[in-house]
């Protein structure tokens, strides 16, 4: 049982030490993002909002896609979530390592901020990893998905993820009644990581009610180098929406879970998503 908790501890620190690398506590938003002053155009009359993954920060995450939207004439939104008490490391905070469904109380009252200082209705979502996730507890049990139309999820784990088979020694540690503090362990530092394992009791209580979110354009996009979504294909949806796998659009696309949010094919990609009456062919 030793040998167990460190495996699930280690993949838990796996995942916080492959994401890309965070800002200080004060964690300012990626060039192009949080204007609250812009006002949507008739040509793009819903916000975007970017949720990062688990370990990131805003600037961290969406330093590429966030000047690109920006210039391509989309009011960017982004927020930094999940962040332990500061005084823990002042000089490091990542983001993302909160219990989902605290998350998503931010996420929230972000989009509520959002869409009062544009006036819009609805927003666009854009997630990465954790921020897949995590959004759909907003959209499904604290009211969100009124207020949200299109939902573009890069590297998504819907059914969650088994690296290193963390989700079969869970259970194998369930069999021997010491999951519990092995998972209340890992939670010391990372309450999220558990609840991103395949059959976690989250992955339960949102699968209950299917994948795709009713009133919601998904467009899932996945890539088959992913090495913290395992299988990748728990990103593609069963019951809707419309799933791309990176290589079978560009064969020769090594891109894997980090590096699809630099990715100028994937932009690509989130700009036909989320216009889609004005897509363009991806360049390979």
């Amino acid at each position: 049982m030793r040998r167990l908790a460190a495996a699930l501890t280690a993949g838990a620190i796996l995942a916080l030490a492959a994401a890309p690398a965070a800002g200080a506590a004060e964690d300012p938003p990626p060039d192009g993002a949080n204007d609250f002053g812009c006002k949507p155009s008739a040509a793009h009359p819903r916000p975007v909002v970017l949720v990062h993954g688990l370990g990131a920060t805003m600037s961290a995450n969406w330093s590429y896609n966030s000047p690109r939207l920006a210039d391509a004439g989309y009011c960017v939104f982004a927020l930094t979530y999940g962040q332990r008490d500061e005084q823990d490391n002042p000089l490091y905070q990542p983001g993302g390592v909160e219990r989902m469904q605290k998350s998503s109380k931010e996420l929230k009252a972000f989009v509520a901020d959002v869409l009062e200082a544009t006036g819009a209705r609805k927003v666009d979502i854009v997630g990465h990893s954790e921020g897949t996730v995590m959004p759909r507890y907003y959209m499904e049990r604290r009211g969100g998905a009124k207020f949200v139309k299109r939902f573009v999820a890069l590297t998504p784990l819907w059914r969650g993820t088994n690296p290193a088979a963390l989700a079969d020694l869970r259970d194998v540690a369930s069999g021997f009644g010491v999951a519990g503090p092995i998972i209340d362990g890992v939670s010391g530092f990372c309450a999220s990581c558990p609840q991103f394992l395949r059959g976690s009791d989250y992955m339960k209580d949102l699968n209950a009610d299917g994948e795709a979110i009713p009133g919601i354009v998904h467009t899932n996009i996945a890539t088959k180098y992913d090495e913290l979504v395992q299988p990748y294909t728990s990103g593609l949806m069963r019951d809707g929406g419309t799933n791309i796998v990176l290589q079978d659009v560009c064969p020769l696309n090594l891109s894997e879970h980090l590096l699809v949010a630099f990715d100028p094919v994937v932009t690509q990609m989130i700009m036909n998503a989320l216009d889609p009456r004005h897509a363009t062919s991806v360049t390979c």
